[in-house]
């Protein structure tokens, strides 16, 4: 048959698509030797599933709730009820000017960063082609095939090395350039695949530099403030006109329900609920149900700080304990500041073999991690830094993290040895 333009993008090899197969396959066949280092799956958190238990068995036996809730369709914009909700709780927390037209509830920020990316780039009705920036790479690894052309562009970081085995990435402004293709601004803070927590200050920056252009600055919270607040560091919430937020329920334990928010002006939302009601007619209705009640008790917050947070931080101090413990220090490996998120991120300084080699092997050992290369939408240029990475998640079991980097630090030093 012939193969249209959709096609030939949506159905090609992507690194998504590898790491959610290889994500599938691990999980379905369950092999107790699998160390999943590779995903972006929650841990199970024993307190915060019998949270989430307990709201759906006071649902279920609501029978107006549970008929409503798996029922009803809601508007595109999503349930009003738990927008109102949303609204308040973010104008409690953080002092907001916003109201329920300014928030739309989607299903998946995954999908909605599809919505939002399309919207705002790519080619336009008088013969240009809009563009999306991301001012700092390595980013995300679903934005990069998400755009219907190819409208994505990235500037590479600073690097400051700290100490005998530490890192961390800096946005580059000197090189930063905005001009008027430039539609909007991107950004996940703390930053998937690295951890990496951009300053207040240079959030400051990037929502001036996209303001004076006549940009959006969009920023991804999905493991950020306020929930589910995976962060390691103190950081501020700013809100302007100019600004796009997403958030997830995704990282607080409820990755099934595929459920985000998303806070932008008014006229985003109107164009972004028209674009919803053609893609799926109505947005669900199971993860805002099951939350709703925890925004207006204002427990989501109680839940981010004194479960989520400190679980995830005292993973990754042990995560980093672990490459302290196996790898040798004599190879020029480092590890970025884990300052957030899920991962820990590996650089490799002149390894003589490409990470995604490295993957391959890790795989056949039965340790599933994520070659770098993948995180670097929009930067088409050469740079060996790119060959020289991987992600690994420590949310896992922590015997599995630990047998995972040790195979890891094996691997490596055989690399380095070639």
């Amino acid at each position: 048959m012939n193969t249209t333009k959709f096609a030939a993008k949506f159905t090609e090899k992507s690194g998504i698509l590898e790491l959610m197969d290889d994500l599938g396959k691990a999980m379905k066949n369950a092999n107790p030797n699998t160390c999943m280092l590779g995903g972006g799956n929650p841990a199970h958190i024993p307190e915060v599933q019998q949270l989430f238990q307990n709201e759906m068995q006071e649902i279920i036996a609501d029978q107006k709730r549970f008929n409503s809730m798996i029922g009803n369709y809601t508007t595109p914009q999503g349930d009003l009820e738990v927008i109102q909700a949303f609204v308040k709780y973010l104008q409690k927390l953080s002092g907001w000017k916003i109201s329920t037209n300014n928030v739309i509830i989607l299903n998946s920020s995954q999908l909605g960063f599809f919505m939002l990316f399309n919207l705002l780039a790519g080619d336009t009705i008088d013969n240009k082609q809009n563009k999306i920036l991301f001012p700092i790479v390595p980013e995300y690894i679903g934005y990069a095939d998400q755009g219907l052309s190819d409208f994505f562009i990235s500037e590479k970081p600073l690097i400051e090395k700290l100490g005998e085995h530490h890192f961390k990435y800096h946005i580059n402004f000197e090189m930063l350039k905005v001009d008027q293709d430039i539609k909007a601004l991107c950004v996940s803070r703390p930053t998937n695949p690295t951890g990496n927590v951009i300053s207040d200050e240079d959030v400051v920056k990037l929502q001036k530099l996209a303001k004076n252009n006549g940009s959006y600055l969009i920023i991804d919270n999905a493991y950020g403030a306020p929930f589910p607040n995976i962060l390691f560091k103190e950081t501020e919430m700013l809100w302007e006109e100019n600004m796009i937020h997403s958030f997830s329920l995704s990282k607080i334990g409820l990755p099934g329900t595929r459920t985000s928010f998303l806070v932008a002006s008014e006229e985003i939302i109107q164009k972004l609920s028209s674009i919803n009601a053609i893609l799926s007619l109505a947005s669900n209705n199971i993860g805002p149900e099951l939350i709703k009640n925890l925004l207006i008790k204002n427990d989501l917050n109680t839940l981010s700080k004194e479960l989520i947070t400190p679980f995830y931080q005292k993973k990754s101090r042990k995560a980093l304990s672990y490459f302290e413990k196996y790898m040798d220090h004599n190879l020029p490996y480092y590890v970025h500041e884990s300052e957030g998120a899920l991962f820990l991120w590996l650089w490799l300084e002149n390894f003589p073999i490409n990470t995604y080699e490295l993957y391959e092997r890790l795989k056949k050992r039965g340790v599933i991690v994520v070659p770098g290369k993948y995180f670097f939408p929009g930067y088409k240029s050469p740079w060996q830094h790119k060959d020289e990475c991987i992600r690994l998640t420590y949310s896992q079991d922590d015997a599995k993290v630990e047998q995972g980097i040790r195979i890891i630090a094996e691997e490596v030093g055989k690399g380095y040895g070639e």
